[in-house]
């Protein structure tokens, strides 16, 4: 297998939701792959000081935390300090945040997005002293309403840039920006607030359940080295995360994913 760049491929745990955290971790090693995303809930399973351990004795960086956010539903502020800190432990200087969709009962989108940026307000002080960078990700819109009120990169950026850079910046990932004909005019005014790339494609038609409407790199419409020579373009010279939601990815064994998303990578990303 071809080894990727160093500094550039990660993978997100979530391609490989069925690998357990121990096995992410010896393939990742085993591939060459100098980086990895995580997310909470398999860190906290499996423990979250003894997975800080286990991912630096194995010489990978925690490229992103997922996820923090979802302020409109009850506890966001104690759950959001804890994400922080949790990142601080895992040692990876940023934390995704996906904002949430409306509050039950709600129509009120604008004012949904008020919250949203109100509550990263109250949370930069101790992101700032914690050194993790509050990472605003756009969803695509058809997630509004129950997962993420912040439906374009622009959008994120408004909020954004009401902090310093290194405090609050945001995501861009293929899957939720492709579509916008903005979109590279705001990577561009994204520039340093870029904290994150995540990169995966776009299939159709989508399956039923469209948070799993994704695939590797190369297997769908979008073009991902596009957005990756304008994120490069603006100043990014961060990781590359694969982060893919897919039945049928998941279905596959961990080590052959893996593989394959290193493949799509340096064939359509790189």
């Amino acid at each position: 297998m071809s080894v990727p760049p160093p500094g550039r491929f990660s993978l997100n745990q979530a391609t490989t939701q069925h690998w357990p955290l121990a096995d992410v971790v010896a393939g990742c090693v085993a591939a060459g792959v100098a980086g990895i995303g995580l997310w909470r809930e398999p860190v906290a399973e499996y423990g979250l000081r003894r997975a800080a351990t286990m991912v630096r004795d194995a010489g990978l960086t925690v490229t992103s935390l997922c996820r923090g956010g979802f302020f409109t539903t009850e506890g966001w502020r104690e759950d959001n300090l804890r994400a922080i800190d949790e990142a601080a432990t895992l040692g990876t200087p940023v934390l995704v945040l996906v904002a949430g969709g409306l509050p039950p009962g709600s129509r009120d989108i604008d004012g949904a997005r008020r919250r949203v940026a109100d509550a990263v307000a109250e949370l930069a002080p101790h992101a700032a002293s914690a050194g993790v960078t509050l990472a605003i990700e756009p969803l695509h819109p058809m997630f509004s309403a129950d997962r993420c009120v912040i439906a374009t990169l622009g959008q994120a950026l408004d909020i954004a840039e009401r902090f310093e850079p290194g405090v609050v910046g945001v995501v861009v990932d293929a899957y939720h920006v492709w579509w916008d004909d903005t979109v590279y005019a705001q990577i561009a005014r994204a520039g340093a607030r870029i904290a994150a790339f995540q990169v995966c494609d776009w299939v159709t038609p989508l399956p039923e359940g469209v948070l799993l409407g994704r695939a590797l790199p190369g297997d769908g419409c979008i073009e991902l080295r596009r957005l990756r020579e304008a994120v490069d373009a603006a100043g990014y010279t961060g990781p590359v995360e694969v982060e893919v939601f897919s039945s049928e990815v998941w279905a596959r064994p961990g080590r052959e994913v893996l593989h394959a998303s290193v493949a799509g990578y340096l064939r359509h990303v790189a």
